[in-house]
């Protein structure tokens, strides 16, 4: 949750977006999502309500626990996430970063040069 709100963050949506946005919030667009929403939302009641309930075994787990197993057997698939909301985040960032007037990325002679030449004028 705390990526996704840093990723909105990040976006800085504009008027365009908003406008687009608008046009999303039409009922004619959301009437077919909630339609299987209500539909998947009666699956799972269904599915849960038709489960034999065995209870669930109480006994508690401490978090060195929790850590032990997930950096045990389970690294790979720990490390596989964490790259890959790594490279959310990233990838989010370039996305929504605004354009800014003579800002150069690069630390190139010649590109130097030009942002002297850009700043002069």
């Amino acid at each position: 949750m705390v990526l996704f709100v840093f990723v909105v963050m990040m976006l800085n949506l504009g008027g365009s977006e908003i406008e687009q946005e608008r046009q999303w919030l039409k009922p004619q667009v959301w009437i077919g999502p909630a339609v299987l929403s209500a539909i998947m939302l009666a699956v799972i009641v269904y599915a849960i309500l038709g489960v034999n309930d065995q209870g669930i075994d109480g006994t508690p787990i401490s978090a060195k626990a929790v850590g032990i197993t997930l950096f045990g057997p389970y690294v790979l698939a720990v490390e596989l996430a964490s790259m890959l909301l790594l490279a959310g985040l990233v990838v989010a960032f370039h996305v929504g970063r605004e354009e800014r007037a003579g800002e150069v990325l690069s630390n190139r002679a010649d590109d130097r040069a030009k942002r002297k030449t850009e700043e002069r004028a």
